[in-house]
């Protein structure tokens, strides 16, 4: 298992790229995944997040960058690696670091995030808080989690959805937390936003469907062609 600490250094000031395609869409297909995973490493990206046990095996032995290994079950609720049995299956499936759902919500399993933490700590995994508002951030630094992040600000009902990525609650976190590392994701479509949450001092950027959705990609020029 890397040390936690080369994984961190790995990511400090990178481009973290989101590789997923949902189910019904065309490039739904882990060996499209991994080539896309190729592709960003080639770009200069300094680790890939994906979503699912085949995803994740197929990236990870594409790529030497750090893997974020996440899985996705359900729509509601907690969806993100919603229980203890989905964080080691994204483990073994070679994740390099297992990101979280760390808002106060019931997990899948009963579990609390903090029990969730602890135990899978105990077995020595690196650990990443998808956090919705401030206080999930602080329930996640509560709990030891390695490194938090803007995951799912917006989409909990917590903080109003930002057209751009929530620069606000990054920086609020990144004052309140500053010997934990902050990541900023969601929502970061341009360069011009990228530059701007690094400058709000996040550790690092993922972005996802502006390099790696081509469906949405295309309808955003769609429109600015057709309007």
């Amino acid at each position: 298992m890397t040390a936690k600490s080369d994984v961190l250094d790995a990511i400090r000031g990178k481009l973290i790229v989101s590789c997923q395609a949902y189910p019904g869409e065309p490039l739904r297909c882990p060996e499209t995944m991994a080539q896309m995973a190729r592709a960003a490493e080639i770009g200069g990206a300094g680790a890939i997040r994906c979503q699912g046990l085949s995803d994740i095996s197929a990236i990870k032995g594409r790529v030497e960058i750090p893997v974020i290994g996440i899985w996705k079950e359900g729509h509601e609720g907690v969806f993100i690696t919603p229980s203890l049995r989905h964080a080691r299956a994204c483990i073994m499936a070679g994740a390099d670091i297992v990101a979280l759902d760390a808002t106060g919500r019931p997990r899948l399993d009963g579990r609390s995030y903090k029990e969730t933490v602890a135990q899978l700590h105990s077995e020595g995994a690196i650990l990443m808080a998808d956090c919705g508002s401030f206080e999930d951030a602080q329930r996640a630094v509560e709990a030891g989690t390695d490194i938090i992040s803007t995951t799912l600000a917006g989409y909990t009902g917590d903080r109003p959805k930002t057209d751009g990525p929530d620069i606000e609650l990054l920086s609020h976190m990144v004052t309140a937390f500053p010997e934990v590392p902050v990541i900023c994701e969601g929502r970061i479509h341009t360069p011009e936003q990228a530059a701007a949450v690094m400058a709000a001092g996040a550790y690092a950027a993922v972005v996802g469907t502006a390099i790696t959705h081509p469906t949405s990609i295309t309808g955003w020029f769609k429109a600015a062609v057709e309007q």
